[in-house]
């Protein structure tokens, strides 16, 4: 407990998935989080559950494609909080399409969210950060998909490839500075959420048998859960990682292994 105590944490993405797992766990280990989503109502549910547990969450709206939505978001948090220590961009979708079947509009797409969402969180959250005289982290939200390619999901391997250097490259930037502010990132492998549901149907299967199609396929034996990511996030996050930066985890049960 209290691994984050004392620090305030924005997650983007956090009304769902692996962000409401992160946004949870930060909650439990001290942290204040600012819930961030386009999803007001589950975005909500998730402040309730914090707030429940005796953790201390308030919900902001963020589209991560929208620069403005950024720059409110760190202007809130510090108005409320004084502060941000810790950024998590975590916001993502998927799209289940081969490159001939990518239409221009959707690989603008997967890339505004998943890319340029990234690159607008991690600007803004260096800025917010970059002053405040404490160990700072942000977290980059990649894939096992930013490291191998799968012919299926084209769109997205690309902007989780993006995601992978700009990671570094911001990394270095802040080491060249001598900012306090360490640039990670974290590359999941398969894992039970609502956007692998949204894969499965595009496969055309029910999640019920993606998920155990997928699970066959780690050494490990299953799929993994949002909170196997979310302890990654965790010790990034914390001061126990304060020698880690431009580093990339892959937490895979062992996919890319083979």
């Amino acid at each position: 407990m209290d691994r984050l105590k004392g620090k305030v944490a924005v997650v983007s993405g956090s009304a769902s998935g692996i962000g409401r797992a992160t946004a949870k766990l930060f909650a439990e280990e001290g942290a204040k989080v600012i819930v961030a989503d386009v999803q007001e109502e589950a975005g909500a549910s998730v402040v309730k559950e914090i707030k429940d547990a005796g953790g201390e969450a308030v919900f902001m709206k963020l589209d991560v494609r929208k620069e403005e939505d950024w720059k409110s978001i760190f202007n809130s948090a510090i108005a409320k909080y004084g502060k941000v220590n810790i950024c998590i961009n975590n916001a993502g979708i998927s799209d289940a399409k081969d490159i001939e079947a990518t239409s221009l509009a959707d690989w603008n797409r997967v890339m505004d969210i998943n890319s340029t969402g990234v690159f607008l969180g991690t600007k803004y959250a260096i800025e917010a950060m970059k002053d405040n005289g404490e160990n700072n982290s942000i977290v980059n939200r990649s894939s096992i998909d930013g490291q191998i390619a799968e012919a299926g999901l084209f769109a997205y391997c690309a902007s989780k490839g993006s995601v992978r250097i700009l990671t570094k490259s911001a990394a270095l930037a802040c080491g060249e500075k001598k900012y306090k502010v360490r640039v990670n990132s974290v590359h999941p492998g398969y894992i039970a959420t609502p956007l692998t549901e949204v894969e499965a149907v595009g496969y055309g299967l029910s999640p019920e048998e993606y998920f155990k199609k997928v699970g066959a396929m780690h050494p490990i034996g299953f799929i993994g859960e949002p909170i196997d990511i979310a302890y990654i996030d965790l010790y990034l996050a914390s001061d126990e990682s304060r020698w880690v930066t431009g580093a990339e985890f892959t937490v895979d049960g062992g996919f890319t292994c083979m």
